[in-house]
Formats: structure tokens, C-alpha cells, sequence
């Protein structure tokens, strides 16, 4: 599964065929689309704002007014021997992309103009404040029964002035700046006549919201909403804004205008857009330019869309929203708070795997280490369940037995397991006694596979089967949600079965008034299973006998591009965990994705792997352990974690 970011970018440099190239000249300050563009905003009823005193350097731009144009018609260049690609041009902004020989060298040079850096592929040495700093690139790796890799783009945004050079690794890489203004020998060899011997800039400029001089990793970037099934990482500048968009299928957005200079890239998925009354039909690698107060609009296809806005100069707005939602992130998750290795179960012993359902019990973090080869088959006899301590050392208390998946605090300083591959329920002490068979039938037949599973204040058990079991036979007519009775006299069905296509984690609230469930796998050509549920979490009323009703979308998860492409909507849900105030974590294929308790996207943690599971634990419960294959990482955060402990 590749990078998103990558994937979609370095489709930006492929072979180009024709050279589209506006020569300077001066224009009337009233363009000829003026008249019909105010008609628009009178009908449309839009609120004009003019921004003053923006420089003119009297460079027309390579790219139309209004219309797309693929970035495949563009000629490349060749910046210095072994750098070469392809340079494209607004009224404010430049931008670069360019593909390095190995061990190819951008000589040491003082920037003309503010810079974006993103390696695309392959790695290089940025010269930063004197020194050489390494910033790589990543794919994203479509996860298996032993591994997984998400992504990484570094980044880094240098002033003017800043001293510069780049080397690339053995295996060379690509690169994408973006400049405001111009770099002047970029255009002259790019063929533009009669340039100005020096270029005007903003008199006014904006704080940016990243540090200059410090290397990021893009997929650490916040989204920020900036409409209805629209969210952005928002990177900016002094005197420009990038804004990577993640749209949702099927929206809409609305007629329009802005007083900042916008180009459109499509990295991803296809947009039917309209720039005035124009219709634009824009694919991947094609570019829009907007002048400021253009009215403009878009409907996304059915796989979404993902699209780089560059706006010159940077939106007020966006800071504002981006600024709003950071305060909300770091109300949770402090703002200096980084993910932390804590075990490298590959280097360890006893070996890691398949790390799953941790939770907090007595000062220690108790996790089953789940046994799989490549192909998801599972094996019981390489299977234990782990005692970690907060310093990192851990210990087994049962091997070879069973393949547990989730664990949950029970009485008297035991476990709740679910012995996912022996079909059945227990209670087991922490130094892996099995008590009891607390369930292992429903209707008088086996269950199938439980997976994850908490109790209610009244010691009421509710689990999930997905029936992620070997056998090809189920004994159950489909996946669903149990209620096991505080008696443990009976087990009730919640769900009709395979009413969620891969019913996953399960939470209640602090209140014990709603349960949730979200749906790990759906809409796939490769799963048995097509629900309604998609890539939500789901919230329930919990009735006083344990069951539940009034079923209604809680959360909404990201997707994968890759995921999307293919129209699926597996977010790989699958752990969850929930704080005092309601707030829920839950563990997926993009990261460990939070929302608050009215269902709202807060953020998400970024690891090197995708996170599988997670609890709170630590003295105060403000520590957040997430498990990824063979590791464990740990967070800490504002909000105290809520166990329900009997």
C-alpha cells in the first residue's frame, strides 16, 4: 500500500510532450472574464474582499486561468546535471518537481525566496542552519499477518536567505519545492523572456505555523475541517499556503470565492468542477489556477478526491480553523508529547507478533501476543498473553495454550479473555490460572470467535465476534455482539448477524448509558460480507437488561487512498479506548484516529506501523499504550482513561 502523498506526486513526473508557456506582458487591471465573474457573485449572493498592495512582477503564469491543464504538458528542465523535472507558475508561487540522480548534489546556494521542501522518494541530506540533515521518504505497505509500514514524507520550509544544499542518496530521489516568490533562474530556463532583474515580494507577511529550519514528518500534520467532508493538513508559510485536502466521496462544494490566488493539483481520484460557469473535469496531475475572487466549485467522484490547494497570499481563515483545531488536539494530547518506543519486540525476548488487546490491571499492562504468519493463519501453540511493566520489561503468563485477543479488567485482580481461536469466554488470573469457562455457546451452538470485550457496572460482559476464526465453517449464522448477563446464566445476541460486515472494538460510555462498536472490514471484493455499518462507529443505548437499542452512526473514519480507490470502506478498526470525558481513541490503518463524545474528529497519532490496540494505564491513567505487531508505544496525555473496574 503506498503512500498517498508519494503515490500520487510522483505521478506529477512523468514524460512530458508540449511546453505551454504565457510570456510576460502587462495587462489591464480588469481581466476579460471580470463581467461574467460579477454576475456570479451577484447571484450567488458572495461577499467580495480585495486584498491591497499585492506585488505585480509582470510574469504571466504557465498554467490557464480557469482552466485544467496536465502537468504532463509541460517540459521538463534540467536544473544542473543530474537534477531535472518539471516547473509550473502562478502570479505568487512556483513550484518544482524534480528528480535526483544517486548521490546527484544541489550546490550551496543562498534561497532567492521562501521554500517548501517534501521528499517524495528515496532520501537526501538537507543543509539546515550549517548542517546536513537527513529526511527521507516512505511507502505505505499493505499490512499482512507479520508486518506493516505506514507512510513518511519529511519536510522542511526555509526562509530567504537560508543557506541551501541537497544530497541525494545512493539511490537518488525525487523532491517537490514550492517557492514565493519565483526563483528567476528556474524561470529563465524555462524559456520566459524579459524577467526583471530582481522580483517584488509581500509587504506584509503572515506567521507561519510550522517552525522554519526544522524537518517534519507530513503524515504528523493535524487535519483541520474546512468544510462538510472536507479536511486538510494545512502547512504555512509567510507569504504562501499549502493545503493537502482529503475529500470525502460524493460532496459537494458549493460556489464560491476568495480573495487569495488558489492552483488546484489532483493527487488523487478525479473532481467535475466549475471555474465561473465553465465546466472543468479534473483527473490526476491536472492543475487549476484561480485568481483571487474567482467563483468556483466542485463535486468530488465516487472514490474522493485528494488535492493540493496552493494559495497565494496564506488564507486568514485556514489559520484560524487550523489554530481552533490544534487547540482541540492539544487539550488531549499535549502539544510537546511525541510517540514512544517502549518495546521493540523483535529484538526482545520472549518474541512479539501480533500484539492485541492490552489493558491496564494492577500497575502493569496485561496484551495478548497473537501468533500469525504472513497469510493471517493463526497458530495457539506460538500464542501467549504478556505482563508488561511501565519501564518496558515484560514477562509471559501463559504459552501455548490459546490464542487470546482481547483482555478486560474482572474481579478480584483477574482477566476477562477471549480465547479467540478456542471459542470461548474465560476468566484467568494474572499469572494465567484459567478460572472458568465464563461462555462458549450461543443457542446451543459454538461461538465462533470472540475478539473484544468489557463489562458494565452490574458485571454484564458484552463481546464482539467477528468470527475471525481458521475454521471455514462457522457455527454462528453470521458475525455479531453478545450479552453475557451479570448471572452469567444467559447470552444474548445484540445484533442480527452480520449486520456489521466485521464487528471489531467495543467500548461503553463512563456513564454505562451507550455502547459502541465500530466495523473493522467493509465493502471489499475480498470479504464475505457487505453491511450497512461502512467506516463508522456506531453508538447504541444500553437498555436495563444489557441490551441495546436506537442504533445510530457515532464517528466517522478515515480511509486510505488506496482503500478508497478500490471503492472499499475498511478502516481496520479495531481497538478502542475512552477517557473520562468521553473522549474515544480507536486503532486504525491511518493511525490511532480520536474523537470527543459528541462524535467529532479531534486528531490522530501518527506511528511508524499501524496501531492494532491501546488502553490507558500509568498511576494517573493518563498514559495511552498502543500496540502495532511486534511493538508497543506509549503517549502520554491530558485526559485520565476510564476502566471499567469491578
Amino acid at each position: 500500500m503506498k503512500s498517498l502523498f508519494v503515490m500520487n506526486l510522483r505521478a506529477l513526473l512523468v514524460p512530458v510532450t508540449a511546453l505551454t508557456i504565457f510570456s510576460a506582458c502587462k495587462n489591464s487591471n480588469t481581466p476579460k472574464w471580470s463581467a461574467k465573474n460579477q454576475e456570479l457573485i451577484s447571484q450567488h449572493e458572495l461577499e467580495v474582499r480585495n486584498l491591497s498592495d499585492l506585488p505585480e512582477n509582470d510574469i504571466a503564469p504557465n498554467l490557464k486561468i480557469g482552466e485544467a491543464v496536465n502537468l504532463g504538458d509541460l517540459n521538463p528542465l534540467e536544473i544542473q546535471p543530474g537534477v531535472s523535472g518539471t516547473v509550473f507558475w502562478s502570479k505568487g508561487t512556483l513550484t518544482s518537481v524534480l528528480d535526483l540522480e544517486p548521490n546527484a548534489t544541489v550546490e550551496e546556494e543562498e534561497l532567492p525566496a521562501d521554500r517548501f521542501l517534501f521528499v517524495m522518494d528515496g532520501t537526501i541530506e538537507q543543509l539546515i542552519n550549517g548542517e546536513f540533515v537527513p529526511m527521507i521518504s516512505r511507502e505505505r505497505e499493505e499490512p499482512d499477518g507479520t508486518h506493516s509500514v505506514t507512510p513518511r514524507t519529511d519536510f522542511v520550509f526555509l526562509e530567504k536567505g537560508s543557506v541551501s544544499a541537497i544530497k541525494a542518496g545512493a539511490d537518488g530521489a525525487k523532491i517537490m519545492e514550492i517557492y514565493s516568490p519565483y526563483r528567476l533562474d528556474y524561470l529563465e530556463k524555462a524559456g520566459v523572456e524579459n524577467l526583471p532583474s530582481s522580483l517584488k515580494d509581500l509587504e506584509e507577511m503572515y506567521p507561519p505555523n510550522i517552525e522554519p529550519g526544522k524537518v517534519y514528518d507530513f503524515y504528523d500534520i493535524q487535519f483541520t475541517k474546512i468544510g462538510e467532508g472536507a479536511h486538510a493538513r494545512i502547512i504555512s508559510g509567510r507569504n504562501m499556503q499549502l493545503s493537502f485536502v482529503a475529500m470525502d466521496p460524493l460532496i459537494e462544494s458549493p460556489p464560491h470565492i476568495h480573495p487569495q490566488e488558489q492552483i488546484t493539483y489532483v493527487l488523487r481520484g478525479k473532481l467535475s468542477g466549475k471555474a465561473m460557469d465553465t465546466s472543468v473535469a479534473m483527473d490526476v496531475m491536472d492543475a487549476l489556477l484561480v485568481p483571487g475572487n474567482m467563483v468556483h466549485s466542485a463535486s468530488v467522484s465516487d472514490v474522493g478526491s485528494d488535492v493540493l490547494d496552493i494559495f497565494w497570499p496564506v488564507r486568514n481563515d485556514y489559520l484560524e480553523k487550523n489554530k481552533a483545531s490544534l487547540q482541540a488536539y492539544h487539550k488531549i494530547i499535549p502539544e510537546d508529547a511525541k510517540p514512544e518506543l517502549l518495546v521493540d519486540g523483535s529484538k526482545t525476548e520472549p518474541k512479539l507478533y501480533f500484539s492485541e488487546g492490552p489493558k491496564w490491571l494492577n500497575g502493569k499492562v496485561y496484551f495478548s501476543n497473537m501468533y500469525f504468519d504472513q497469510n493471517w493463519n493463526g497458530d495457539p501453540a506460538q500464542s501467549s498473553i504478556v505482563e508488561l511493566d511501565p519501564d518496558g520489561s515484560y514477562r509471559t503468563i501463559t504459552k501455548g495454550k490459546m490464542q487470546a485477543n482481547g483482555l478486560y479488567p474482572y474481579k478480584n485482580g483477574n482477566l476477562l479473555v477471549c480465547d479467540m481461536m478456542g471459542h470461548r469466554v474465560l476468566e484467568m488470573t494474572t499469572e494465567g490460572k484459567v478460572v472458568r469457562v465464563i461462555a462458549d455457546s450461543y443457542d446451543g451452538k459454538p461461538i465462533d470467535g470472540p475478539n473484544d470485550i468489557i463489562t458494565d457496572g452490574k458485571g454484564g460482559i458484552y463481546f464482539t465476534d467477528p468470527q475471525f476464526t481458521m475454521e471455514s465453517e462457522k457455527s454462528q449464522p453470521g458475525r455479531g455482539v453478545y450479552y453475557i448477563t451479570p448471572d452469567g446464566n444467559e447470552v444474548k445476541r445484540l445484533v442480527e448477524p452480520n449486520e456489521f460486515a466485521m464487528p471489531n472494538g467495543i467500548l461503553l460510555s463512563p456513564d454505562g448509558k451507550t455502547l459502541y462498536i465500530n466495523n473493522c472490514y467493509d465493502d471489499e471484493e475480498w470479504y464475505p460480507v457487505d453491511s450497512e455499518k461502512e467506516n463508522f462507529i456506531w453508538a447504541y443505548d444500553v437498555n436495563e437488561d444489557g441490551t441495546i437499542a436506537n442504533g445510530r452512526k457515532f464517528a466517522k473514519l478515515f480511509l486510505t487512498g488506496p482503500v478508497l480507490d478500490r471503492k472499499g470502506k475498511s478502516s481496520s478498526a479495531d481497538g478502542m479506548a475512552i477517557d473520562t470525558m468521553g473522549n474515544i481513541y480507536v486503532a486504525t490503518y491511518y493511525g490511532v484516529q480520536i474523537f470527543n463524545s459528541e462524535g467529532n474528529y479531534i486528531g490522530m497519532i501518527n506511528l511508524p506501523s499501524f496501531p492494532v490496540s491501546l488502553c490507558f494505564g500509568g498511576e494517573d491513567m493518563k498514559t495511552l499504550y498502543m500496540v502495532s505487531y511486534d511493538k508497543v508505544y506509549k503517549i502520554r496525555t491530558n485526559m485520565e482513561g476510564f476502566v471499567q473496574y469491578l
